[in-house]
């Protein structure tokens, strides 16, 4: 029995001898394979990794305000995870420090309370110790300082990883501190099709991407003594940050003036663009369209640069032509108008309401197209060609280049008949952007220097700073004399007892414009829709001494407001009279309403600590407490309810606040998440409003 028992126990150990031997004798294979038989296949492997090629990307330039304040810039982003499954993660410290550790997160983190954080925060400590998360997410989306804040809370300020669990991933993301602010013109970025690198897919970011962008640099892999390293051949060159001419404080203006219009007259869109007369800057540009869920107005296509047939906007264009060409002389000159006029066996042309005869003068107040046609039609009846020739000699079809990506330039039919030729000289028959529109109105205001309308004035990168000129579509496109006229004309619109713009006249700033409206095509029937209309307004402001010119076009009002002046032509009164009131028009003020868009920007922090003092500087948020409007103010002690501004930017829900007499407070970044007092709680006027905002 012994004698078995003993063979059994040999026989085991020759056995497991035998897989050790066997098991030797296949890595020695292995081991004079790879170094021997099989060498070359690797040394041609390790030869293509070392002469492999990698592209650094350069860091992207950021897009600043005519003041330098940031409107788009990189920002570093960052996501904290927990492993409750490292070797020494150390429970019992965790568990001790729960409740503190929920308190400090509800604090700096207030979108969720404290018994939601402890709640939370147990939830993964629960579990069987072996299924416990390895990369539990504990916040995402967080700021530099915010990380570092995190660092000093309890538990995490151990600092030993080890024994926390702490691990931190983070993103380099296109930030805007300025929220939705001139989204569209700014533009955004992201991959496209052709190219998985990051780039400009629309506004100043696409058409500026090729300067924003900068030059990618090289890296290969070199062979050390004791390791592999990365190593730059060539160093990226960082992209040129580039300042634009907007100017942040009219920028808010001129949205919240647009939103308020089109929200009285629920139209499905507008935009608007106000343009400094003697330089071309545009201070400030604005795309709104109705929200997809019905909720409020949100950044759209930039209408600006799109063409559309124009209107009755388009007449002083017309009519300065005539002035230059000797069409016209006098501005007493009596015209036939009548009922209709039958021009070219076209369909006879009217008017809104019957005159028997304008002067010459009265042709722009009283926006009559029959005028028009008649003055027009006496240089170029016989050569309508030569009407669009004419505009192309001014410099009307020429590319602006204002550096918005997706610029159109305006259309005329190349080889006209008389008849396109009279409704073209009013409006119809061609396409026109806003922006060229407004070109030759600030050109008429500006003495009939046809200065070119610009989005960008200067470059800059480390070492280098350049300021682009003031340049010129033409030096001039009509005398001073008749540009003087021309103002003359459109301040009537305005002024005159009878024109189309007269409800805009107000006492604080004067101003010069024209209205026009045009019927729009029904997607469905192909044919004019009288009630689908674009209503324009543009003009400058003051009259007498225009500083400003300004377009405003809206589409499709369905209540309250339908005429032009009093859509389009009230948000140009709007911005006009809250510049006014800021002391914006080398006036001095004398009232005050709101404060200034610089001190409401969305606070961003970053780990780039020249970045991180310039956004400060920018965006350093204080609580201004501006008087209510009139229609919003009560009487002392009154009490008023919080509104709903979940889900709005800071700007805009600081802006709704403090609109209300309301004080406001907020920690985080991004949009509100919460607010407290909740939407609809009684409140007094002065008292404060706390605000969660989350990315």
């Amino acid at each position: 029995m012994k004698h078995e028992h003993l063979i059994h126990i040999l026989f085991r150990y020759g056995l497991v001898t035998l897989l050790i031997l066997l098991f030797s004798g296949a890595i020695s294979y292995k081991l004079f394979s790879t170094t021997v038989l099989d060498a070359h296949h690797w040394n041609e492997l390790a030869t293509r990794q070392l002469e492999r090629v990698d592209t650094v990307l350069p860091e992207r330039g950021d897009i600043l305000s005519d003041k330098g304040y940031i409107l788009a810039t990189n920002l570093r982003y960052y996501t904290v995870r927990v492993d409750f499954r490292c070797d020494n993660f150390k429970n019992h410290l965790y568990l001790a420090a729960l409740d503190e550790l929920a308190d400090s997160m509800a604090v700096n983190f207030p979108t969720r309370t404290r018994s939601e954080w402890r709640e939370r925060l147990e939830e993964p400590i629960k579990k069987d110790p072996k299924k416990r998360p390895r990369a539990w997410p504990l916040i995402s989306n967080i700021s530099f300082l915010d990380l570092q804040k995190i660092k000093t809370f309890p538990f995490f300020n151990i600092g030993n990883s080890n024994k926390t669990g702490m691990t931190v991933e983070s993103v380099l993301r296109r930030s805007n501190p300025y929220g939705s602010m001139a989204r569209r013109s700014i533009g955004g970025v992201g991959q496209t099709r052709e190219c998985k690198e990051v780039h400009g897919i629309y506004g100043l970011e696409k058409a500026l991407d090729s300067l924003l962008y900068g030059v990618p640099g090289l890296t290969k892999k070199i062979a050390l003594t004791k390791d592999i390293v990365n190593w730059r051949d060539i160093d990226p060159i960082p992209g040129y940050s580039v300042r634009t001419t907007i100017d942040i404080q009219l920028q808010d203006i001129v949205e919240n003036e647009l939103n308020r219009v089109l929200d009285s007259c629920s139209a499905d869109w507008g935009c608007a663009i106000l343009m400094d007369v003697k330089t071309g800057d545009i201070k400030a540009i604005s795309n709104l369209e109705r929200a997809k869920n019905g909720s409020g107005y949100i950044e759209a296509l930039n209408y600006s640069v799109v063409g559309f047939e124009p209107g009755s906007v388009v007449k002083p264009i017309s009519m300065m032509i005539a002035l230059e060409d000797g069409l016209v002389n006098n501005l007493e000159e009596v015209i036939p108008i009548g009922a209709s006029w039958a021009y070219a066996g076209g369909r006879p042309i009217t008017d809104s309401h019957y005159n028997g005869s304008l002067r010459v003068r009265e042709v722009i107040e009283q926006s009559s197209n029959i005028g028009m046609a008649r003055i027009i039609a006496r240089g170029y009846d016989k050569n309508p060609k030569g009407f669009v020739e004419r505009l192309r000699s001014i410099g009307f079809l020429d590319p602006l280049n204002t550096g918005i990506a997706g610029e159109t330039t305006p259309m005329f039919m190349s080889n006209p008949a008389r008849v396109d030729l009279s409704r073209m000289c009013y409006g119809y028959t061609s396409q026109i952007p806003p922006i060229y529109t407004l070109s030759i109105y600030n050109a008429i205001a500006n003495g009939g220097r046809y200065v070119r309308p610009r989005l960008v004035k200067g470059l800059h990168m480390e070492n280098f700073d350049s300021v682009m000129p003031v340049t010129y579509i033409r030096d001039r496109i009509c005398s001073e004399e008749n540009a003087r006229k021309m103002r003359y004309m459109l301040k009537q619109v305005v002024w005159g007892e009878h024109g189309t713009g007269r409800s805009l006249k107000n006492d604080k700033v004067a101003l010069a414009g024209k209205t026009g409206t045009c019927y729009s095509v029904d997607p469905e029937t192909r044919q004019y829709n009288t009630a689908r209309k674009r209503l324009a307004f543009c003009g400058f402001f003051p009259a007498d001494e225009p500083q400003y010119s300004c377009m405003v076009l809206t589409f499709f009002p369905k209540r309250n407001m339908f005429g032009a002046a009093s859509t389009s032509g009230q948000v140009m009164k709007n911005i006009a009279l809250k510049m006014y009131s800021r002391g914006l028009l080398n006036n001095t003020p004398d009232y005050t309403e709101g404060g200034i868009a610089e001190n409401r920007a969305s606070l961003y922090g970053s780990n780039n600590k020249r970045r991180y003092s310039t956004i400060r500087r920018a965006a350093g948020i204080k609580t201004i407490a501006h008087p209510a409007t009139p229609e919003e103010k009560t009487p002392e002690g009154e009490k008023l309810t919080v509104p709903h501004v979940l889900g709005l930017g800071l700007r805009e829900a600081v802006v709704e606040l403090e609109s209300r007499g309301l004080n406001v407070k907020f920690q985080g970044t991004g949009y509100v998440a919460r607010q407290i007092p909740a939407h609809g709680t009684p409140v007094r006027k002065g008292q404060t409003v706390t605000l969660a905002l989350s990315n």
